[in-house]
C-alpha cells in the first residue's frame, strides 16, 4: 500500500485550508458555502470544517453560553436558523482565540447540520482527511480468525483494506464465518469513507463478547469491494495470516 504523505504535527491540534467547495444544509436551506473553509483538527482521526464569518448565509444569535478550549480558547455559542430550519446552539465562534486563522471562522456542529457536501457529493459522520488513504485488494492469503482458541472464521479469499493510521482489515465472506458463533448486535457505526456498518457480538463458551465483528451491507461507491463481507476486530482476537499469529495492535478500538 502507498500512503499519502502525513501531515506535520500528526495527531496534534492544527489548521489548513481546504481547497474544495463546501457547504451545510438546514430545513433545506444553505447555512455556509464556502470555496475557502478551515480543516481543524481537534482529535487526531480526522478535521472539523470552520467557515469564513462571511461565508455563513444562516442568522446566528448568541446564547449567552461560552465553552473553553485549551487549544481554542473561549467560544461563544450560537443559535443558528435559516427560513426553514433552526438548531440551538450549533454554532461557535472563537472571537479571541490564540489561533488567529479562527479568529474570524464559525464552526457548525456537524450532527445538527441536515446534509453536508464536499463539492456536489454528500459527505457523510465527518469531512474526509485529506491524509487518510484506503486500499481494498483481493488476496489469496489464508486468514484464520480465533477467540479463546475457537475458529470463528477460515477463509483463502479475503478483501484486505488497508487504510492510513489503522491496522489492516480482513473482510471475509459470510460463508467462511461461524454464523452460529455470532449473535446480532443493535450497535451501529457511521464511517465517512466506508458508510454505515451493522454488528455482531460473539458468544464462546458461555462468554458474550459484545460487537467484535461487523458488515457494510450497502458501502459508499468508493468501498463497494467489502460489501456483505464479514470483519473481525484485529485488536480483541487472534488473527493468522499464512498460519502465523498476528500481534494485537493497540488502536482507539483496543
Amino acid at each position: 500500500m502507498s500512503q499519502e504523505q502525513e501531515p506535520p504535527g500528526r495527531g496534534l491540534f492544527r489548521v489548513e485550508s481546504s481547497p474544495k467547495r463546501v457547504r451545510a444544509f438546514l430545513g433545506g436551506d444553505v447555512v455556509a458555502d464556502s470555496t475557502r473553509p478551515l480543516l481543524v483538527w481537534e482529535v487526531p482521526y480526522y478535521p472539523t470544517y470552520y467557515f469564513p464569518a462571511e461565508d455563513v448565509r444562516a442568522r446566528l444569535t448568541a446564547t449567552g453560553a461560552t465553552e473553553q478550549s485549551h487549544e481554542r480558547g473561549v467560544a461563544e455559542v450560537l443559535d443558528v436558523a435559516t427560513q426553514h430550519g433552526a438548531a440551538a446552539g450549533a454554532g461557535r465562534r472563537f472571537r479571541t482565540s490564540p489561533i488567529e486563522e479562527l479568529r474570524s471562522a464559525v464552526r457548525l456542529e456537524w450532527g445538527a447540520m441536515d446534509e453536508w457536501m464536499e463539492e456536489d457529493e454528500p459527505v457523510y459522520t465527518h469531512p474526509h482527511n485529506p491524509y487518510s488513504r484506503i486500499d481494498i485488494l483481493a488476496s489469496s492469503r489464508h486468514i484464520r480468525v480465533e477467540l479463546e482458541g475457537v475458529t470463528l472464521a477460515d477463509s483463502r479469499t479475503p478483501r484486505i483494506l488497508f487504510e492510513t493510521g489503522l491496522p489492516p482489515r480482513f473482510y471475509l465472506p459470510l460463508p467462511h464465518v461461524r454464523m452460529d458463533l455470532l449473535r446480532p448486535s443493535r450497535r451501529q457505526s457511521h464511517c465517512a469513507y466506508k458508510g454505515t456498518a451493522a454488528y455482531w457480538s460473539v458468544d464462546v463458551y458461555d462468554r458474550s463478547y459484545d460487537d467484535l465483528a461487523w458488515i457494510y451491507r450497502t458501502p459508499l461507491p468508493e468501498c463497494q469491494k467489502i460489501a456483505g463481507l464479514v470483519c473481525f476486530y484485529n485488536e480483541r482476537v487472534d488473527i493468522l495470516v499464512d498460519s502465523e499469529v498476528q500481534e494485537r495492535p493497540q488502536t482507539q478500538f483496543s
